[in-house]
């Protein structure tokens, strides 16, 4: 069978295993396409590399697809988001110094109360606190100036954002360029294995639905192969399922410790993929169900009101317009494509496009184009609620 190539940019991280998985386990032959995955040095790479046609689609942040529809960042290209890639999967970590302030004061690092840390945190530092993420346009950023300003660290003005890639982060905390970082696996754990950050928290205990990657398109590239489209997303639809329904951890760890993507040892990206997340040099683990998902409760639906909550973070954050900015934000995210291409595979499709965010607990049940939908949790630590559809 003669197949179509498609060229895919991604960086090395965990949450990269759905393009990994497409190619390796077969799901994107199945769709009549062989997968070209081009490892990307950093996120400004990954994005001028999609935006500038040398690649058809990409492993993206969530936010950098709104960003760009805002006139955000200095590049001027239409991109859609098809679907998410993954919720979650960040880890916050911080310095060996901090981490001994942090102990001293009587924080547990229980991984897991963003209220607690959050507090301990500030109470543990002054002046400008010099944070690493992977990029401006990022969850990784969003959540830290939404968690620290709940926590009475008035952000952006007390922070000092720098951007570092995700695989020379723990390079950064050892220099002490930075004093904490949000990344994701598996480079959080390999600062921790290098003994030079303590994990604080993980991302889901901010936002426990957060956004983290997207698959993104151009969106004349979509207008113009919508049959192409079609076959990407069931390919990648699949290996999210895949990756999401149990059991297949080990054998997912082994295909990304692999040469050609991540080069690590299996065993440090298993604590991503399983949730089991060391958390300190001296070994201090702490159980994370549900640090990253792929699949389950509709997680590679692409929310619109994911798209608003980002949108109206950067729109107040830098004076834009509220109403425009979300308005603008929402057609980014593709739901009209997952609907029509994924419909006949089996995804689960919500009878709505967007939700209120914050709302659901666990096991919340929903209405669904076919039978019922059972939605991750999606509340924030400080109990706040989202409606998108909002006039402010």
């Amino acid at each position: 069978m003669s197949l179509t190539r498609l060229t895919l940019a991604y960086l090395p991280l965990v949450d990269a295993a759905p393009l990994i998985a497409a190619q390796e386990m077969g799901f994107a032959r199945e769709e009549g396409l062989t997968l070209d995955l081009v490892a990307a040095p950093s996120w400004s790479s990954a994005r001028d590399m999609l935006a500038f046609g040398r690649v058809e689609a990409a492993h993206m942040l969530a936010p950098v697809p709104v960003a760009m529809s805002l006139g955000i960042g200095g590049v001027a290209s239409s991109i859609s988001a098809l679907m998410t890639l993954s919720l979650n999967g960040t880890a916050i970590g911080v310095s060996e110094t901090l981490a001994e302030r942090l102990r001293a004061g009587g924080h547990s690092f229980d991984f897991r109360d963003a209220e607690a840390a959050g507090r301990a945190l500030v109470n543990a530092t002054e002046g400008p606190l010099r944070l690493g993420v992977p990029f401006p346009f990022s969850m990784h950023a969003e959540l830290f100036y939404y968690w620290l300003s709940a926590s009475g660290r008035p952000a952006p003005q007390s922070l000092q954002i720098r951007t570092v890639p995700p695989p020379l982060m723990a390079d950064a905390i050892a220099q002490g360029d930075i004093d904490a970082f949000c990344v994701g696996e598996p480079w959080g754990s390999i600062a921790v294995e290098r003994g030079v950050a303590h994990l604080l928290l993980p991302g889901r205990a901010i936002w426990a639905s957060a956004p983290e990657k997207v698959l993104a398109a151009r969106s004349d590239w979509v207008a113009a192969e919508p049959e192409l489209t079609g076959r990407l997303m069931r390919a990648i639809w699949r290996a999210c399922r895949w990756l999401g329904t149990g059991g297949e951890e080990t054998t997912a760890a082994e295909l990304l410790a692999r040469s050609d993507y991540l080069n690590l040892a299996p065993e440090i990206i298993d604590r991503g993929l399983s949730g089991r997340i060391v958390v300190s040099p001296k070994g201090e683990m702490r159980d994370c169900p549900g640090f990253v998902e792929f699949h389950a409760g509709g997680a590679t639906f692409p929310w619109r009101s994911h798209a608003a909550w980002i949108a109206r973070q950067m729109a107040t954050r830098l004076g834009l317009d509220l109403r425009s900015s979300v308005d603008t934000a929402k057609s980014v995210f593709r739901t009209d494509l997952y609907r029509q291409h994924l419909a006949d595979v089996g995804a689960a499709l919500p009878g709505a496009s967007e939700k209120i965010e914050g709302a659901n607990g666990p096991d919340t049940a929903v209405a669904a184009e076919r039978g019922r939908l059972i939605l991750t949790e999606n509340r924030f630590f400080d109990g706040a609620i989202f409606d998108p559809a909002a006039k402010n």
